[in-house]
């Protein structure tokens, strides 16, 4: 079957491997998957990698590089194990992509994103979304509703990292918020924080593509460039008495944007990381302490929000395909997706592929 590997940084290639074999463990699930997002964490991985994706056997699933990627992905059941009762061959699936223990301190307690073994479909497991078939878990594999399309289930696992900073910033109706980075998980968080009620969506970004795109996806937003403009000028010109927003959600992983939220936010408000800062930040603690502010830093999802953004999405509330600004084959992936991406020029947000 076609599958994408990645062997070592910049080495991503299309490839005919020997599909999963039929015999599957009484909870597993063998699917075909309809289409697979490229992540940020799929593009660290090719710029940088191997960072996730194991060279050595992962402590959880004893998977090894080379990886099949693709973690964002949905699919249709061809074959379940004899224990699995919730889906079964020909349904509509979203995968969960995380997998993890059930018996260490965090399964033990609902956790599972947070077990220090945990490992991932498309980076530390045997399978992944972009081949033409996979095998998962049962509890990888989440029944979505008719109305739903196959780009919709796919787009369910970037959606949950944003929801989850949405959630932990307590954004409510009546919000007021600023989304520092407008790259794919910034877009979704914006639409995240929109479908949550939030009145006044702030988002700061460099990129005149990025500003240009979520402009057009959510157009009751105010687009800032922290480059030309004075961005906390514009906060305190939008918000009452100039307090600053109540949550201020960093979607860059960089030094310079965490502190602009610190800066935006108001007293007892909340910083919340949704970017992955793979660098120290030097930051003013102090200001920090004398705003009284609260920083939420988040991992990954809580994995039973699922059901959640599928209903969210089918409402309408979370229109998450506005998002995709490309769909490739399998064929193209490096250069029509991966190079893509890693264009400065930032035309591109999310990219699905077909394999």
């Amino acid at each position: 079957m076609r599958a994408v590997r990645f062997h070592a940084a910049r080495d991503i290639r299309v490839e005919d491997v020997p599909p999963p074999p039929e015999n599957l463990a009484p909870d597993e699930v063998l699917v075909e998957p309809f289409c697979t997002g490229i992540c940020g964490t799929d593009l660290h991985e090719y710029v940088a990698g191997p960072i996730v994706t194991p060279k050595t056997p992962h402590v959880f699933t004893g998977a090894v590089i080379p990886q099949i990627l693709g973690h964002e992905f949905s699919a249709r059941v061809k074959k379940v194990g004899a224990a699995v009762s919730h889906v079964k061959p020909g349904d509509r699936i979203s995968v969960q992509p995380l997998l993890f223990p059930r018996d260490d301190y965090y399964g033990k307690r609902g956790l599972y994103h947070l077990s220090p073994k945990m490992g991932c479909v498309g980076l530390s497991w045997a399978w992944g979304g972009m081949a033409e078939r996979a095998v998962i878990k049962d509890y990888n594999a989440q029944p979505i509703p008719d109305t739903l399309s196959e780009e919709q289930g796919a787009m369910i696992e970037p959606a949950a990292v944003a929801l989850y900073g949405v959630d932990r910033g307590g954004v409510r109706a009546g919000s007021t918020v600023l989304v520092s980075g407008a790259g794919p998980i910034g877009a979704l968080t914006v639409l995240a924080a929109k479908a949550a009620g939030a009145a006044l969506i702030i988002v700061s970004e460099p990129n005149p593509n990025r500003r240009r795109i979520i402009a057009e996806i959510a157009p009751y937003v105010v687009t800032v460039d922290p480059r030309t403009q004075n961005l906390i000028e514009v906060v305190r010109d939008l918000t009452e008495e100039g307090v600053g927003v109540d949550v201020a959600l960093e979607c860059v992983g960089l030094e310079a944007s965490l502190n602009a939220c610190a800066d935006a936010v108001r007293r007892q408000g909340k910083v919340v990381q949704v970017g992955l800062h793979i660098k120290r930040a030097s930051v003013d603690a102090m200001q920090w302490a004398l705003k009284d502010i609260t920083l939420e830093a988040t991992w990954c999802y809580p994995v039973q929000s699922w059901p959640r953004i599928a209903r969210m999405i089918a409402s309408g509330t979370f229109p998450v395909e506005k998002v995709i600004t490309a769909r490739i084959d399998a064929a193209d992936v490096v250069a029509k997706g991966f190079e893509a991406l890693l264009d400065p020029a930032g035309n591109h947000l999310k990219i699905v592929v077909r394999t």
